[in-house]
């Protein structure tokens, strides 16, 4: 069976809505920036990937969700955007939801604490609390929209929204739904933030994925939701189907706590289970969606992956890390990321990696830098990959139907 991609929908640093983040990201410019939702006086970085106000649309349709945590909003906003894209108007008892995130209504959560102990002002309210969980905002979107069907939350660090995309794609393949409403959504919070810091695996600046002069990740907040369903479905009722979500594949490092093995072991197996799930080979792959989080560990072990994966072909397949623009956002970081993977296929360029520093020679990769580039017909699979912390990876193969 095939199973496409007929709706989606983002919120990014760049704005509420998937075209904002397209035309952040074909820019080539960053997101990254001074952000205003907590103090980052004392940090080592003072920057972050944060969604700005939004417009008089947005907030519309923001003023009727009371009570969610910033992160649910995100999660409900993308939702309501890939579901119009979709043309469907709410879900149903054969439709499900499955969304990845790591900190749900964490900053909330601080807020509460911070009034209590007299940092915050303000008196403290429970329902601070009430999207505390980790499976808040896909459940938020079930609520919004009327799923009935399964709503499964995943956290498994950065591999989340990936992983949530997985487990929709064989949801639909096994006729256990017919549509799935599938990303992530994750919020800034001064928990993750300081650890981070902490762990001094951030850059000063905006990060660099892949640049020789690479000093760490820099993060940020988001959401990206996908609408999954048939292609024999979405061709029955006059659905123009966007791309095809063709394989995905998961694996684990099982080597240690925070550092990816140096050789990508895990990353590699991920891959080839993404392109086998799909009927595909290496050889098969046009363009990579990198996890690319500039740091040295991680740029260093997934640029040894793809040589593995790619061969000779490795210096030659183009490459982009939407990192340097959206910042990590973490849990959702694999569902935002494949929003951008659908629309670069539909518009037939591949997005620049935001900043002109030149890419490490040592890597043997292909970095597309300052400009788009236009996407050749024989470049129409991309492989979206996301590796996390605890040795967690994913791939997504995501391919155009043309």
């Amino acid at each position: 069976m095939k199973v496409v991609i007929t709706g989606v929908g983002a919120v990014s640093g760049f704005g509420w809505g998937v075209e904002e983040l397209w035309c952040g990201l074909e820019s080539g410019a960053t997101s990254i920036r001074v952000p205003s939702v907590f103090d980052v006086e004392g940090q080592r970085t003072t920057l972050a990937a944060e969604v700005g106000p939004p417009d008089a649309d947005a907030q519309a349709g923001i003023d009727s969700l009371r009570n969610l945590s910033r992160a649910d909003v995100f999660a409900v906003i993308a939702a309501r955007e890939a579901l119009v894209r979709a043309g469907l108007d709410c879900g149903g008892s054969r439709t499900g939801v499955f969304c990845g995130g790591s900190t749900a209504g964490m900053a909330e959560c601080e807020d509460f604490v911070g009034r209590i102990v007299g940092v915050r002002p303000g008196k403290p309210m429970l329902k601070l609390l009430a999207s505390q969980q980790l499976n808040g905002p896909g459940d938020a979107v079930a609520r919004d929209i009327g799923a009935c069907g399964p709503v499964i939350g995943f956290s498994s660090a950065c591999a989340s929204g990936a992983m949530a995309l997985g487990a929709a794609l064989e949801a639909v393949r096994s006729g256990e739904v017919d549509v799935a409403l599938a990303g992530g959504a994750d919020s800034l919070c001064l928990l993750t933030y300081s650890g981070f810091n902490a762990l001094r695996s951030v850059d000063p600046g905006p990060c660099q994925p892949f640049r020789k002069d690479r000093q760490g990740l820099s993060l940020g907040e988001g959401a990206g939701m996908l609408v999954l369903e048939s292609l024999d479905q979405a061709m029955a009722r006059g659905a123009e189907p966007l791309a095809e979500l063709a394989g995905y594949g998961a694996s684990c490092d099982a080597h240690h706590m925070t550092a990816p093995h140096p050789d990508g072991d895990g990353a590699l197996a991920a891959m080839r289970a993404a392109l086998e799930d799909a009927g595909l080979e290496a050889r098969d792959v046009g363009v990579v969606n990198a996890h690319g989080t500039g740091t040295s560990h991680n740029d260093q072990s997934e640029s040894c992956a793809l040589r593995r994966l790619l061969g000779d072909r490795s210096c030659e397949v183009p490459l982009t890390a939407p990192k340097g623009a959206l910042g990590h956002v973490l849990g959702a970081a694999g569902a935002l990321e494949a929003v951008a993977s659908v629309l670069a296929l539909e518009r037939g360029k591949v997005f620049p990696t935001a900043g002109s520093v030149p890419a490490d020679p040592d890597l043997g990769i292909d970095l597309v830098l300052e400009n788009p580039r236009r996407l050749p017909k024989a470049s129409q699979t991309w492989i979206s990959t996301n590796f996390a912390f605890g040795g967690a990876n994913a791939a997504l193969v995501i391919r155009s139907l043309v």
